[in-house]
């Protein structure tokens, strides 16, 4: 069995279901990926260069679909190079997102198709919009962001059948498509990401913070107003009135916003926001860790007193999964994507605008950290039964490609 995974960024969302299958001797892996596609063991791996095009002479409503249509040319020609060396697949699994999906089924017309459906953007029940802090879209910009769906609708199309993380995030999708779109995570691994009460890391500082610190843990890959940095921000200032020994860590890339607003011209959000409450605390409380490993990572969630996470109604985040994974008290806002996994009982969920609300729920948290011990645990529990990779996600996703796992990935997955 010959199968296809096509994503600029591979292996992304497939890395635990192609690395099923790369270990599988009765099947052959192939990914089609840009000049930051990474490498798998036993994977032909076939990169296209980076897409360089001025596309300011086009329209604005076709600027998108016009860089999309360059970048389906390099698919192109990396699809017709696996061909010309003999690989041609029976399963395609593509993310639609960045026009690549364009010329798949022209190429392999007799392929199975599987389009990644995560996110339909829309003007109504999505992130844009939801923010009255930034100005609305004129019509003129709706029928803009609408033409940005333009390849993932011919991708839907092509597709015999869609899978989407999360239910939110198929609702996003047209109501004619969403009977194609089956629901299926990509899952976490939930035996590293767990509970680890001897957890401790060392801040650029020097300080080493361990689980005997109120420490407050906030995580995004870019700090941004669609992932709740300004919520977040206007909280600490009275969470360290109350809690004067709390450490507030803030994950995450400061330097870009990819999915929203971009900050004002000379500026990141990051300083944007702290130029609000600079002068409301006391220096040393609130460390900005940028993007940590992943081991650094855990290690944060698995000694933080309290986790934080907002989105706007965007695409779920991989760091929520994995903070219920590791028992974290999780304090999230209660939007579409979030009620998806949070319920009142393995997390709060607060309004998404209620700073004042926030900074109650997190100084209630430390102050009282033992009357949260069943809702860690629940966290965990569900994290467990939903989202274990090993044993629940990437075999789901291995029966829809007609395969089991097979030993040697049960064993060093």
């Amino acid at each position: 069995m010959n199968i296809l995974f096509v994503h600029n960024n591979f292996p992304a969302q497939f890395q635990h279901v192609a690395r099923a299958l790369s270990l599988d001797p009765q099947v052959n892996v192939a990914a089609i990926g840009s000049a930051t596609a990474q490498p798998m063991s036993n994977v032909t791996l076939q990169k296209y260069p980076p897409l360089q095009v001025n596309v300011t002479a086009t329209h604005t409503f076709a600027r998108r679909f016009d860089v999309e249509c360059r970048r389906a040319d390099q698919v192109f020609a990396a699809a017709t190079s696996l061909v010309s060396a003999g690989f041609r697949p029976d399963v395609v699994v593509a993310h639609p997102g960045w026009g690549e999906t364009l010329p798949l089924r022209a190429i392999f017309p007799e392929a199975r198709m599987i389009a990644y459906c995560e996110f339909f953007y829309g003007p109504h029940g999505r992130d844009v919009g939801f923010d009255p802090e930034f100005p609305a879209m004129s019509p003129r910009e709706v029928v803009g962001l609408n033409a940005k769906n333009a390849a993932t609708l011919l991708a839907l199309v092509d597709a015999d059948e869609g899978i989407s993380p999360t239910p939110w995030q198929r609702s996003t999708y047209p109501t004619e498509f969403q009977g194609k779109i089956k629901v299926l995570h990509e899952g976490v691994d939930v035996d590293v990401a767990r509970p680890n009460a001897h957890a401790t890391l060392r801040l650029a500082d020097g300080r080493i913070l361990t689980g005997a610190d109120e420490v407050v843990t906030y995580s995004v890959s870019s700090l941004e107003p669609l992932r709740g940095l300004h919520i977040f921000m206007r909280a600490i200032p009275k969470i360290l009135i109350e809690r004067p020994g709390a450490q507030i860590l803030i994950i995450g890339d400061e330097t870009k916003s990819p999915y929203g607003v971009q900050a004002p011209k000379g500026q990141t959000w990051k300083a944007h926001y702290f130029a609000e409450i600079e002068n409301k605390i006391k220096p040393g409380h609130v460390h900005f860790t940028g993007a940590l490993a992943h081991h650094d990572f855990l290690s944060a969630l698995q000694l933080s007193s309290a986790h934080v996470y907002l989105t706007y109604p965007f695409v779920l985040s991989w760091s929520l999964i994995e903070a219920m994974s590791c028992g974290c008290l999780v304090i999230a806002s209660d939007t579409g994507p979030v009620r998806d996994v949070i319920d009142g009982e393995n997390g709060i969920r607060f309004p998404f605008f209620a700073s004042e609300q926030l900074a109650g729920h997190v100084i209630d948290a430390l102050e009282h950290p033992t009357r949260y011990r069943r809702m860690r645990s629940k966290a965990r529990e569900q994290a467990v039964e939903r989202f274990d990779m090993r044993r629940k996600c990437v075999p789901q996703f291995l029966a829809i490609l007609g395969r089991e796992p097979v030993a040697s990935w049960l064993a060093n997955a």
